[in-house]
């Protein structure tokens, strides 16, 4: 618990990390504003319910460490649902998208042009290439979080598809991002006045889905999840229209592969230890807390 030595050395750790990536912080809002442009209400509700049928896939979306392998234990502890991993798949999708159209024309922009029959031979692909992490249970998870921004275009090809939004709160995620060194992308997250860029970000594309989107993607914050686990996990399982099952209160009973950097988390009960821990390292962060100041307010910081 020496907060100031530790920080110390996770400073350093992330600034020789950081010299080793490649990360553009205007390039992901210049994306993210082409996203916006694109998938506008007019175009989501021109192309409304048009592709694949299927309700089996659940993604799940949001920042990494913010709850998110909590969720996807909880739901794959449910008898009918598979728990896979962060897939690439959607993603591969908008390049073979981009493929698809004249030299010049890609994603996201060649989107607005999609047929009917594309949008459901897109969301089959989907479903075809993903057989490979599947059994035979009706519902299975991807739990790829960078598929937040893609949530446009899941929607044209997958209508019926779930989306879970892992929140948590800001400090408390873009602190344990920063404490991660994860095994690869997420580059980012080496530096705090880019994760909290990048955490705006963020917010900002889910508050576009919300608004072209609306009542379709839930919202599950990690605090509610820990404090009130019976009512959040009923609300997670109605939301994606499963029966209750005891289960998945005891998600950590649920033998399976995980392989993120929550893994040994969600083995254990549920437990109170990660909230607020941000304020262990207050008096470093204040970069960050700049950063966020749009979105924080009185509830965050409780």
């Amino acid at each position: 618990k020496d907060f100031g030595e530790a920080w110390v050395h996770f400073q350093k750790g992330n600034d020789l990390r950081r010299e080793e990536e490649v990360y553009d912080s205007v390039q992901t809002q210049v994306t993210h504003d082409d996203l916006i442009e694109v998938f506008d209400e007019e175009l989501i509700k021109s192309k409304k319910g048009k592709g694949c049928q299927s309700q089996a896939p659940i993604f799940i979306v949001g920042l990494p460490r913010s709850g998110s392998t909590l969720i996807e234990q909880i739901l794959a502890s449910h008898s009918q649902v598979e728990g896979t991993k962060e897939l690439p798949d959607l993603s591969l999708l908008t390049r073979k998208l981009t493929r698809s159209r004249p030299q010049g024309i890609k994603y996201p922009k060649a989107a607005k042009d999609m047929t009917d029959e594309e949008l459901i031979e897109f969301g089959e692909s989907y479903l075809t290439t993903t057989k490979k992490y599947r059994t035979n249970k009706h519902y299975f998870i991807d739990k790829m979080p960078n598929n937040f921004a893609h949530i446009g275009f899941l929607k044209m090809i997958l209508p019926n598809a779930k989306i879970i939004n892992a929140q948590r709160n800001p400090l408390d995620s873009c602190i344990s991002s920063y404490k991660q060194l994860f095994y690869k992308g997420q580059s980012w997250s080496y530096d705090l006045f880019e994760i909290g860029e990048y955490y705006l970000e963020y917010q900002r594309m889910m508050d576009h889905w919300h608004q072209v989107i609306p009542g379709e993607i839930l919202d599950l914050k990690y605090d509610n999840l820990i404090n009130n686990q019976q009512h959040e996990t009923e609300r997670l399982l109605n939301y994606c229209g499963l029966e209750w099952e005891e289960g998945c209160l005891k998600f950590y009973e649920t033998k399976r592969s995980i392989n993120t950097a929550s893994s040994e988390q969600v083995r254990q009960p549920i437990y109170k230890g990660a909230m607020n821990a941000w304020k262990n390292y207050e008096s470093h962060i204040e970069p960050l807390i700049e950063t966020l100041e749009p979105i924080l307010n009185a509830e965050d910081l409780n």
